[in-house]
C-alpha cells in the first residue's frame, strides 16, 4: 500500500510562527506526523470521497448539484427542503433555495445540503458591556458562589448603565462529583449548564439549613467548589422530591434525547466514576443493550439530572431576559466526560490539543481536550457542530467563540509528546464558517471570533468576509485606537493577563515570581506603557487613574462592541486564570473582593460605562456609518 500522505489526510506539518519581533518557520517532525497519521487511521482506511461530502453553499450560489468526479453530473437531482417539501433542480441548485439544512438527491445518492446566508448576523449599533466571570461575582444570598440569579440582578444594574450585553464566562456543564473541576474550559458536556451556576429556591421550604452553611462559604474569597457541590445538590434533590412535575420532565426527555444522554451519563458516573473510560466496556463503548438496562435501572436519577438542567434554563432565560449575554464557547470538552462519551467515535483517539510554542508562552500548551476527526465529523453532517452552537445560542444574544482558528485547524499533540511535538491538523474551515453564519443569523446572535496567538495567514480577512467580529485587546495592540477595526469587540485585558492594577503596581509580576512562571520586569513595563500611551497617567499615579484611562482608549477605537472586565471595575490586582500554573494557583477560584450588592455601587462602575458608552460630543455621525462595518 502507498505510504499515506499527510496533507490528504489533513495534516499541515510546516507553519509560520508570529508574535513578538517577527516570524519563524517550524515542521513537525516525521515521528509527530506518523504516529498523528497513524491515530487517524491512515493504515486502515482512505480519506472519504468528497462526493460524500455535506455541501454547504452561499444563498444565491448556483453550483452544480453533481460535480464532475462524482458520477452525479449528467442525473436528474432534487432537493429536499427542510419542511419536507421538494424542490426539483437540473444539473445546478436553485438560486432561491431558502437558509436551512436540507437533503440533497442526486445520482442514487443523498447528502446534506446547507444554505447558509453569506454573513453572520450584525448588531445594529455600537455598544458596550461588562466581561464576568459569573463564578466570582457573588452576592449576600450566593450559596458561595456565583450563580444565574446574581447573572440576573448583574444584568438588570449593567442595562441601568445603558449596557448592551454581558459577556459571561463559559457555563458548560461540570460534573457535580468531588473533586471539582474548576476550570470552565475543561467541561464535561459543552451542550448543557454547570449545576453549580443553580440557585436553589426552596431556601423557606426545606433547604434553609443548607443554605445558611452555603453562604458562609462567601465570607472566604477562595470559592470552595466542593463544599458547594455538596450543599447545592443535597438542596436540589430535595426540591425535586418536593416540587418537580413528573410529566414536565418526562416530557422534556422526550422530546430532547441529548437530555436523556446527558441525564444517563450523570448516572452512570455517579456508580462508576467521572471518566466514561474507566467504565465497564459495555457501558464505556454504549453498547444498545447495557445502556437500555441502565437507563431503567437509573431512571430516577436520569430524572433528577435532567431536572436540574430545565431549572438552569429557566434561570438563564430570567438573566438573558434582563439584557442579551454573550456567552463563551470553549474550545472542547473533557476527554472522559459526557460529550467525549457520546461523540467516541468521531473524536481522534490518543490526540489531545493545545497550541504550539509562541511568544505569550515559549513552552506551548496541552490543553487535554480531544480533537475531533474532520473526516468522520463531516461524514457525520457535521451534528456535534451544529448542536453544540444551537446549545449556547440564544434569540437576540450573542457567542464567543474561544479560538477560533480551531474552525481551520487545531495543533493535534500525539499521547507521550510535550506542547512542541505538536502538528497541526485542517478543518472544513468555509462548511463550518458557514454554518455558524447559518445559526448565527436563525439566533440574531453576534458572533465573536477569539482570534489571539498564531493565527493562519488570510484567516482573520475570512472571518471578516463572515461577518464575525474580531477580538483586540489592548495589552497585545501596538497600533493606535483609532486604526482598531470596526467589525471587532475591543477589550483591555482578558482572563488569562494581568489586570490593570496588577500591572500597575507590581503585584502580578510578583505572583509569577513566586509561582516560579515566567516573568519579565521588561515585559511587565511594556505592558504598562501600552496603557499609558495617548497621555496617560504618571506612573506613580493611584492605580485607579489607569484604569480609567486605559478605557479611554477604548472608546477612542471605532469598534463594534467595547468591554470592561468586572476586575478592573473592582481594581482586582489578582487575574482570574495564570497559564502554566495549575495547582500553584487558585485559577478560575477566586471571588470578586466586594459583593455583587458593592460592586454596582462603585463609583468606578459608572465612570467606566460612562466611557465606553461613546456619547457623541458635539455633531454626530449618521447613525448608517455608525452601524458600518
Amino acid at each position: 500500500m502507498t505510504a499515506p500522505s499527510p496533507r490528504a489526510w489533513g495534516l499541515l506539518p510546516h507553519h509560520v510562527s508570529t508574535g513578538g519581533g517577527g516570524s519563524s518557520g517550524s515542521s513537525a517532525s516525521a515521528e509527530t506526523v506518523d504516529l498523528l497519521l497513524a491515530a487517524l487511521g491512515a493504515d486502515r482506511r482512505r480519506p472519504d470521497r468528497d462526493g460524500d461530502r455535506p455541501l454547504v453553499v452561499v444563498q444565491g450560489e448556483c453550483p452544480r448539484a453533481g460535480r464532475a468526479g462524482e458520477g452525479t453530473a449528467a442525473a436528474p437531482s432534487e432537493v429536499e427542503l427542510e419542511d419536507g417539501s421538494t424542490r426539483a433542480c437540473g444539473e445546478r441548485l436553485p438560486a432561491d433555495l431558502p437558509l436551512g439544512y436540507h437533503r440533497l438527491h442526486a445520482g442514487g445518492r443523498s447528502r446534506l445540503l446547507v444554505v447558509t446566508p453569506p454573513r453572520c448576523h450584525h448588531p445594529a449599533a455600537r455598544g458596550f458591556g461588562f466581561a464576568v466571570q459569573l463564578y466570582a461575582t457573588r452576592s449576600a444570598a450566593s450559596w458561595g458562589i456565583g450563580d444565574l440569579t446574581d447573572l440576573a440582578g448583574l444584568a438588570g444594574w449593567a442595562a441601568g448603565l445603558g449596557a448592551a450585553t454581558l459577556l459571561v464566562n463559559p457555563l458548560h456543564a461540570g460534573l457535580p462529583l468531588l473533586p471539582i473541576e474548576p476550570s470552565p474550559y475543561f467541561p464535561t458536556s459543552r451542550l448543557f449548564l454547570d449545576p453549580l451556576y443553580l440557585r436553589p429556591e426552596g431556601g423557606d421550604t426545606g433547604v434553609s439549613d443548607l443554605a445558611a452553611a452555603a453562604r458562609l462559604l462567601n465570607h472566604e474569597r477562595r470559592i470552595d467548589r466542593d463544599q458547594v457541590a455538596l450543599l447545592k445538590m443535597s438542596a436540589l434533590e430535595r426540591e425535586f422530591i418536593d416540587t418537580a412535575h413528573p410529566g414536565e420532565v418526562e416530557a422534556a426527555l422526550e422530546a430532547r434525547p441529548r437530555l436523556h444522554d446527558f441525564g444517563l451519563f450523570c448516572a452512570l458516573a455517579e456508580r462508576h466514576g467521572k471518566d466514561w473510560r474507566d467504565w465497564p466496556r459495555p457501558l464505556a463503548r454504549r453498547d444498545p443493550a447495557a445502556i437500555r438496562a441502565a437507563a431503567a435501572e437509573l431512571a430516577g436519577r436520569v430524572r433528577f439530572h435532567a431536572w436540574v438542567q430545565l431549572q438552569l434554563d429557566r434561570q438563564l432565560e430570567e438573566a438573558g431576559a434582563a439584557l442579551p449575554l454573550i456567552r463563551d464557547l470553549a474550545v472542547g470538552f473533557h476527554p472522559g466526560g459526557a460529550d467525549a462519551w457520546l461523540w467516541q467515535d468521531l473524536v481522534v483517539p490518543g490526540v489531545t490539543v493545545g497550541a504550539p510554542p509562541d511568544a505569550f508562552n515559549s513552552r506551548g500548551q496541552d490543553w487535554g481536550i480531544p480533537a475531533f476527526d474532520p473526516w468522520r465529523l463531516r461524514a457525520a453532517g457535521y451534528a456535534p457542530f451544529i448542536e453544540t452552537l444551537r446549545a449556547n445560542l440564544h434569540e437576540g444574544a450573542g457567542l464567543r467563540i474561544d479560538h477560533v482558528m480551531g474552525l481551520q485547524r487545531l495543533w493535534c499533540i500525539p499521547a507521550g509528546g510535550g506542547p512542541a511535538d505538536g502538528c497541526y491538523l485542517g478543518y472544513p474551515a468555509d462548511d463550518l464558517l458557514g454554518i455558524v453564519a447559518l445559526e448565527s443569523v436563525r439566533h440574531r446572535a453576534t458572533v465573536i471570533g477569539e482570534d489571539l496567538g498564531t493565527v493562519p495567514a488570510g484567516f482573520r480577512s475570512r472571518l471578516r468576509r463572515r461577518g464575525l467580529l474580531s477580538y483586540v485587546v489592548l495589552l497585545f495592540e501596538d497600533r493606535p485606537p483609532a486604526r482598531w477595526p470596526r467589525q471587532a469587540l475591543a477589550t483591555v485585558t482578558t482572563h488569562d493577563l494581568p489586570t490593570v492594577t496588577g500591572l500597575w503596581d507590581g503585584s502580578d509580576l510578583q505572583a509569577r515570581r513566586r509561582r516560579g512562571l515566567p516573568a519579565s520586569a521588561s515585559d511587565t513595563e511594556e505592558l504598562v506603557q501600552r496603557i499609558r500611551q495617548d497621555g496617560g497617567p504618571a506612573r506613580d499615579a493611584e492605580s485607579s487613574a489607569a484604569v480609567v484611562h486605559a478605557h479611554r482608549r477604548l472608546a477612542g477605537s471605532r469598534c463594534t462592541l467595547l468591554a470592561a472586565t468586572l476586575e478592573d471595575v473592582a481594581e482586582v490586582q489578582e487575574r482570574p486564570n495564570q497559564p502554566g500554573s495549575a495547582g500553584e494557583s487558585p485559577n478560575w477560584s477566586l471571588a470578586l473582593p466586594v459583593p455583587r450588592e458593592r460592586l454596582q455601587e462603585l463609583p468606578m462602575a459608572r465612570q467606566l460605562a460612562g466611557i465606553l458608552a461613546r456619547k457623541p460630543v458635539g455633531r454626530r455621525r449618521p447613525a448608517g456609518r455608525e452601524q458600518g462595518v
